[in-house]
């Protein structure tokens, strides 16, 4: 009866989807506890590459069951999108994919309340636009959450939508004010006509997951949680306010997915071999250096664009007081070091060992994004290499300064690597553990 946690350490998108790809066969479920369809993920395999945003990772693997907990904020169309891209590359989701029946809707709403508040540049915070945080918002307040379950009782969710819509009209168009242009009103029959037909293409997948994952447990099934967005972003502990709206840490599980935390006996730390960051908010080691620089020398070679948004990523030296941070959080048991091949060519390596804050140097991370601004990074300069190591499937096969860059991440963070990831397909890893 174990579980284990699979939970990014950085500002997300850490190859988190490669980790779970990769231990997936060894689990007989995988589930999403947080996040929407912000939270991108690819998978390649065999040359074939799977973007996913919504569905878990896990539902490459055809023998396990992939979950998405009542802890998810589902947009139905994008929903559907998924299951339909992968059963036209063959995949059968029909007995292999649950969606819990509490998990709460996004509607078109709450798509245009976060366009609308993103518009207005004082308080933009460089979401995704996908409404996730004001689905978020509507679940907290209780008075206009819809849950998934409610699409099966037609008159229910009409007369729900019915007194939710002329508020949402009122207050989309109170934050529309002065801003941007006018606002059109939605229609409360029409949304419940559109989502009334979703319901029945929903109908095969919807399950009461909490049960679900609770009778695994008794049976002594094994399974793999998959965090999305990353530790620096939680809503509690991230770089608040620029953070997601749901716990990225693994202490969401118990309320994202209904399974006691005891029950998680191996948390696996997924870091970068550098740092990226994507939308708002402060970021100590970041490379403005130029289109010639580092920072764009990253970018272009880890083909750093947002796999929802295609945003370019903010791209800087690997953090370890950040990483320390979040591992610590995260309570991780070990880390994997994802595309470490990118930094191939590069003719030295820096890490952040330490912070100058107001004069003062620190080893402390403050999650609080305006004390954050006024810290500087402190490197340490380690040797690069050159040799294209994208072919490399053991320790060995790693050029010295590699390795010596590998093992210094381990010995500043504290933890074993346990995984080395030197490209994208399942092949291009070096496993260093169990």
């Amino acid at each position: 009866m174990t579980a284990t946690c699979v939970v990014g350490l950085q500002w997300g998108d850490e190859a988190k989807g490669k980790i779970v790809d990769l231990l997936s066969e060894q689990f007989d479920y995988v589930v999403r506890y947080n996040g929407g369809a912000n939270a991108g993920h690819t998978v390649v395999v065999g040359g074939r590459t799977f973007k996913l945003s919504l569905l878990p990772s896990g539902v490459i693997r055809p023998n396990v069951t992939s979950v998405i907990g009542n802890g998810v904020v589902v947009y139905p169309p994008r929903f559907l999108e998924e299951v339909e891209q992968l059963q036209q590359h063959g995949f059968d989701l029909s007995r292999t994919l649950a969606l819990s029946d509490h998990a709460h809707l996004i509607f078109p709403y709450h798509i245009e309340e976060d366009r609308l508040a993103e518009s207005n540049g004082d308080s933009s915070i460089g979401t995704t636009g996908r409404g996730i945080g004001p689905c978020y918002q509507d679940k907290v307040g209780r008075r206009c959450g819809i849950r998934i379950g409610e699409l099966f009782h037609p008159e229910h969710f009409r007369e729900r939508l019915a007194r939710i819509v002329p508020f949402k009209n009122r207050l989309l168009a109170a934050i529309a004010n002065g801003h941007v242009e006018r606002v059109r009103p939605f229609d409360a029959e029409a949304l419940a006509q559109e989502y009334l037909g979703y319901a029945e293409r929903l109908r095969p997948y919807v399950r009461d997951t909490c049960r679900l994952l609770q009778e695994a447990i008794r049976n002594g099934k094994r399974i793999l949680f998959e965090a999305a967005q990353g530790s620096l972003l939680d809503v509690d502990h991230g770089t608040y306010p620029y953070v997601t709206s749901s716990s990225s840490l693994p202490a969401g599980i118990w309320s994202g997915a209904g399974l006691p935390a005891r029950y998680i006996t191996r948390i696996i730390g997924v870091v970068k071999a550098y740092t990226t960051r994507v939308g708002q908010g402060p970021f100590p080691t970041e490379l403005n250096d130029g289109p010639d620089g580092y920072g764009e020398r990253i970018r272009r070679a880890g083909k750093e664009y947002g796999t929802v948004t295609g945003r370019p990523r903010r791209c800087g030296w690997f953090d370890a007081v950040a990483v320390r941070y979040t591992a610590a959080l995260a309570g991780a048991d070990e880390i994997t070091i994802m595309l470490l091949d990118v930094l191939s060519g590069l003719p030295e390596v820096k890490i952040c060992v330490e912070y100058e804050c107001d004069g003062e140097r620190t080893t402390h991370f403050p999650s609080d994004a305006y004390e954050l601004q006024r810290c500087r990074p402190i490197y340490e300069t380690l040797p690069g290499w050159d040799a294209n190591i994208s072919s490399a499937h053991r320790l060995a096969d790693l050029p010295t300064a590699a390795r010596r860059y590998v093992d210094r991440i381990s010995e500043l963070i504290g933890l074993p690597v346990s995984i080395i990831s030197v490209g994208p397909d399942r092949e291009q890893t070096i496993r260093l553990g169990s």
